[in-house]
């Protein structure tokens, strides 16, 4: 071979030829953003590193992903997305309800948003419809129509007594007036007065229930709230405390020690958001993904707090349960 053929062939091998380190692609981003505290997102983290998986993405071996927590204070929310729009991430996951979408979506409007749980997507504005979301957000909505009303029916079930109800919301929801509007059509058909309390701190928590013995309120609603939830320890030994019957959205709650739950799974929509960011990940488009709404709900009753509280569970009732706590 002639000298310069060699040259010339072995100029295309450096070009055909890449050097080892040119091989290890850097492995995908995706961001965290929560509005909860990492402490009681334990089994949610779970349920979405397990989504993940399922469309083939391993944390440390083809996935790094960047946590952000804003620990129930909405308002630090818009600067850790910042943040997490910065490093830049390749999707952005929004969990813990409306609050993270929505600072999810002011954030950035070319990186591909999955949220986890958003209670009605299309009011909060976060996509044009269910079906066709459009721009670069998709992810799981917990709306269901008739959700906000099962709940004060269940309620007046299990207490059939009650005349009066309360509804605990977090004024800084965005959401509040969807909570409201069935609950108080609900509670309207049953005979049932019912009353807003609001609560966004521990004191206001702790001021709520006391202002529960003053309305004189036969069973209390706590509907899924990012802050709520993760004061589900508290809030569940002042219903027990001021022996309030109490319904929440989220089997949580049951666990520890609340009445009764009835609402969508926590970790399940986290999962399947997950699996929409490992799809987007493999290239699917955020536009092409439909908003996904839950297929399973669980009912869960706990027979001890249900015995302190002096209440007899129907044969019904509990029939109807998806799981008993006893």
């Amino acid at each position: 071979m002639k000298r310069r053929e060699f040259m010339v062939l072995l100029g295309s091998a450096a070009v055909t030829w890449p050097l080892p380190a040119r091989t290890q692609q850097a492995m995908p981003l995706i961001g965290f953003l929560s509005s909860r505290s990492p402490d009681e997102s334990a089994g949610v983290v779970a349920a979405f590193r397990q989504g993940l998986r399922e469309t083939g993405f391993v944390e440390a071996q083809n996935l790094t992903i960047a946590f952000r927590w804003a620990e129930g204070h909405y308002d630090r929310l818009p600067a850790l997305a910042a943040e997490l729009v910065g490093l830049p991430v390749a999707v952005l996951y929004s969990a813990g309800g409306p609050p993270a979408a929505l600072a999810a979506k002011a954030a950035t409007s070319t990186i591909p948003i999955v949220f986890s749980a958003a209670n009605d997507p299309v009011v909060l504005g976060l996509v044009a419809s269910l079906n066709r979301p459009g721009g670069n957000i998709t992810g799981m909505s917990l709306f269901a129509s008739d959700l906000w009303a099962k709940n004060v029916e269940l309620l007046k079930e299990l207490v059939p007594t009650a005349k009066v109800m309360a509804y605990l919301v977090n004024p800084s929801s965005p959401s509040v007036a969807t909570y409201m509007k069935g609950a108080a059509e609900a509670a309207s058909a049953l005979g049932v007065d019912i009353h807003l309390v609001k609560a966004s701190t521990e004191r206001e928590i702790d001021e709520a229930f006391a202002s529960l013995a003053r309305l004189r309120v036969g069973g209390l609603v706590v509907p899924n709230e990012p802050y709520l939830d993760s004061q589900r320890e508290r809030i569940t030994a002042l219903a027990a405390r001021y022996a309030v019957p109490a319904l929440y959205n989220l089997r949580e709650y049951v666990v520890a020690g609340g009445l009764a739950s009835y609402g969508p799974s926590l970790p399940d929509s986290y999962r399947r958001a997950a699996m929409y960011a490992g799809r987007i990940l493999g290239g699917a488009k955020p536009a092409d993904l439909p908003v996904q709404v839950p297929t399973k709900f669980e009912f869960v009753l706990n027979l001890k707090a249900a015995k302190v509280l002096g209440i007899t569970i129907a044969p019904t009732l509990l029939a109807r349960a998806d799981e008993v706590i006893e």
